[in-house]
């Protein structure tokens, strides 16, 4: 039964038509269709005058409906022209420039979070300070995005992608000058203050990558769009594990050094940053001139008149499947949060004077994430299979988090090396299935706004799993922290086995008729989603559950 089911998915997704072509609707005209017509051809009957036959055939022609009200009983009110427009896609070169601008500037953005967690034993001496507040520079990023979520997914709905990625990139950059004015063994708060500026950009940059792969790049490169951009956060962790050891080593006889290698990492950064807002002001718009798939054809180029962001979050949250995707995404990245925030201590605690092999298991953990979630992109194009992807990668994630919890002091680093890497692959792989996941099941709401709810439950388990892992850690042992976590990750393994499956927006790019989708106004019949209404004749696709 599963088998078959999932060749049928297979099947569904290679019937939809190539995303490297244009696609339009050919009009009546191109197909030799006659003009309709609206009543019966009168015909001769015996004994039957000329003026009679006139007569009859004047009553007929006022029986016609005119040509102006036929048009404007078509879709849109444009005719068969504005249907060809409408339905018209093509994708553009544009896209990459986009896709890559975005990803190094939240590759920057992610770096700042980590590079104080990974040398947190060298911020102590410096500033003077404990590890609980060293600790807080990286909780501040997931403290600061569960307000201010909503505020910003409200802006990219009715702003648009080309506003919120300015104003992450602008404080992102801003940020990271802050930081060069807070080296200085009294300048803690300068540098507490500079990290909340870049914990504000991030709220502008984690929702993105749904929404941009979905309004630029076409139904077959949707989900490898997706897992790259989240890819440009990954990598921004995962050089944030590796450079700041290195660019500053612990010399703790020397606070004059270690404050000019502070300074050489800020200053850097800063320079980074720069660059690629003005890139941003440059290269990235807010959707292409016409539209990439038919699921983004279907619908409106801006938000109705009537459009309510608060009715679009009671759609999410009335939608069982997306509430448990939200809890069950949060336990998954949260973890990954914890485990990275904290992995330092852990090594440190395990393996002494082993700080700059903690940034590269750190390294190992995230770039092995990187492929990981490449590859399942890669998968998810060609099988759109997310129900199944999702619930195999969070049990593959739950057996690594155990043999991570159960070698990490079995003291053999290099063991480490390798079961981290194999927690990375599958925990961190997650990220981006989760995104596409949540897009799928609530098409046609705004993947804005479903992908910031999911990162406001993702920081909300992260500042819980950090606080009190990192508490269990302190006071017991690394192996009671790692415990914790293996048990709310087995707790989502059986979460996710209940998620229902529909792949709303995956039917709607297979080809179906546009007469079946249409962007109509919210006061219409049938099964409404805020300004966008699906047709009841319209048959979704279940995927394989449980």
């Amino acid at each position: 039964m599963v088998a078959g089911e999932l060749v049928q998915e297979h099947l569904r997704a290679d019937a939809g038509a190539p995303d490297d072509i244009t696609v339009g609707r050919k009009s009546p005209e191109l197909e030799g269709a006659a003009e309709p017509t609206y009543g019966a051809e009168p015909t001769c009957r015996a004994g039957e005058t000329d003026t009679e036959r006139e007569l009859e055939l004047e009553k007929e022609k006022e029986k016609e409906v005119p040509a102006d009200e036929r048009e404007a009983m078509l879709p849109n009110g444009g005719g068969a022209e504005a249907v060809e427009k409408r339905l018209e896609t093509r994708l553009y070169r544009r896209r990459f420039a986009v896709l890559t601008i975005f990803s190094l500037y939240s590759l920057v953005n992610a770096y700042q979070w980590i590079q104080y967690s990974i040398i947190a034993n060298v911020f102590t001496q410096y500033y003077g300070v404990t590890y609980d507040k060293v600790d807080w520079l990286s909780i501040v990023y997931m403290v600061a995005y569960v307000p201010l979520i909503f505020p910003a997914t409200w802006l990219l709905d009715r702003k648009g992608l080309r506003i919120t990625a300015l104003l992450g990139a602008g404080l992102n950059c801003a940020g990271a000058w802050f930081k060069c004015a807070s080296v200085s063994p009294d300048r803690f708060g300068v540098t507490v203050t500079a990290q909340v500026v870049c914990s504000v950009a991030q709220v502008f940059i984690l929702g993105l990558p749904s929404r941009l792969a979905s309004v630029w790049f076409g139904p077959r490169e949707v989900s490898t769009a997706c897992a790259t951009a989240v890819l440009g956060n990954q990598l921004g962790t995962a050089i944030g594990f590796l450079l700041p050891p290195v660019l500053v080593p612990n010399t703790k006889n020397d606070t004059e050094l270690m404050g000019h290698n502070i300074s050489v990492m800020f200053y850097g950064t800063a320079a980074v940053s720069t660059g690629l807002f003005i890139l941003t002001v440059i290269v990235i718009t807010d959707r292409p001139k016409l539209p990439p798939s038919h699921a983004q054809a279907v619908l409106p180029d801006t938000p109705p008149e009537d459009y309510s962001y608060k009715q679009s979050i009671l759609n999410l949250v009335k939608n069982k499947a997306f509430v448990l995707l939200l809890v069950t995404y949060g336990i998954m990245t949260g973890s990954f949060y914890s485990v990275s925030t904290l992995l330092s201590q852990m090594i440190t605690a395990c393996y002494e004077n082993q700080e700059l092999n903690a940034g590269r298991i750190g390294l190992t953990l995230v770039v092995a994430g990187m492929v990981g979630s490449i590859l399942c992109g890669l998968w998810l194009d060609h099988t759109k299979t997310y129900k199944m992807t999702t619930l195999i990668v969070y049990t593959l994630s739950f057996l690594g988090m155990v043999v991570f919890t159960f070698t990490l002091d079995l003291n053999n680093i290099y063991l480490v090396f390798f079961t981290a890497g194999a927690l990375g692959f599958f925990m961190t792989g997650y990220l981006p299935l989760g995104f596409e996941f949540a897009v799928e099941i609530t098409y046609p709401e705004s993947e804005g706004t479903s992908s910031g709810l999911l990162n406001a439950f993702a920081q909300i388990f992260g500042i819980i799993f950090t606080l009190i892992q990192g508490k269990l850690t302190t006071v017991y042992s690394p192996l009671a922290g790692n415990l914790f976590l293996c048990v709310w990750i087995f707790l989502g393994i059986l979460l996710t086995a209940l998620i229902k499956s529909e792949l709303k927006r995956h039917n709607v790019n297979m080809g179906a008729d546009s007469n079946h989708l249409q962007a109509l106004p919210t006061d219409c019949p049938g099964e409404k989603s805020n300004g966008v209404k699906l047709e009841p004749s319209f048959s979704f696709s279940h995927e394989t559950s449980l």
